[in-house]
This record gives structure tokens, C-alpha cells and sequence, in this order.
């Protein structure tokens, strides 16, 4: 792994309490870092924080990590698989969920 991800693994597992279920995965591509986390469903609200202050947090540093080696660093945190179906909205389909995602990006 490189210093990115180890930075943020280390990050993520210090704030869960099943750092067992933590999983990493970096990939390089034009747009530069995708760092993207799983979790699990217990420890997603540590990982996001109130109002997302926590994601916010951790987004910040690794675009600090990112700088200091010329490269742009990006998170992505998963929602877990178990939670799709009693958080998002039982009856939703995949669609639904990149409609919400797409008019979530038209707003910023």
C-alpha cells in the first residue's frame, strides 16, 4: 500500500470498533487517487460523523497527504451492504439512488 491509503486506514480503524471489517482500496487514474473505504454497518456514523464533520475531517488531511506528493487524493466511503435495504428505502432501485446522487452534484 502506499502512504495515502495506509494513512487512511489508520485513520479509519482508530475511530471504528471492528478495525477487522475495514477494508481499503486505492486506484490510480487520470482524475488522480480513489482511496474507498468499507465498513461496517455499526461504524459507518464514526466514520461520517455529525453532519459529516468526520468525512469532512479525514477528505481535508488527505488532500494535505495528497499535496505533499503532487498527486489529488480522493475518499469514497461505501455504504454498506446490509444498510441499502433498511436505511435507503426499501422499495428503491439502483436508479433512484444515482437520480439522488445526480441532483445532490447539480446543487453544489
Amino acid at each position: 500500500m502506499v502512504k495515502d491509503s495506509e494513512f487512511v486506514e489508520y485513520i479509519v480503524k482508530s475511530l471504528v470498533d471492528n478495525p477487522n471489517d475495514v477494508k481499503i482500496d486505492r486506484k490510480v487514474d487520470e482524475m488522480g487517487v480513489l482511496i474507498t473505504v468499507d465498513v461496517g454497518k455499526d461504524d459507518m456514523g464514526k466514520i461520517i460523523g455529525r453532519q459529516g464533520a468526520t468525512a469532512k475531517a479525514i477528505r481535508t488531511l488527505l488532500r494535505v497527504v495528497g499535496m505533499k506528493n503532487n498527486a489529488r487524493v480522493n475518499l469514497k466511503i461505501n455504504e454498506p451492504a446490509e444498510m441499502l435495504g433498511s436505511q435507503s428505502g426499501e422499495g428503491r432501485s439502483r436508479l433512484d439512488d444515482v437520480d439522488a446522487v445526480m441532483d445532490g452534484i447539480k446543487n453544489i
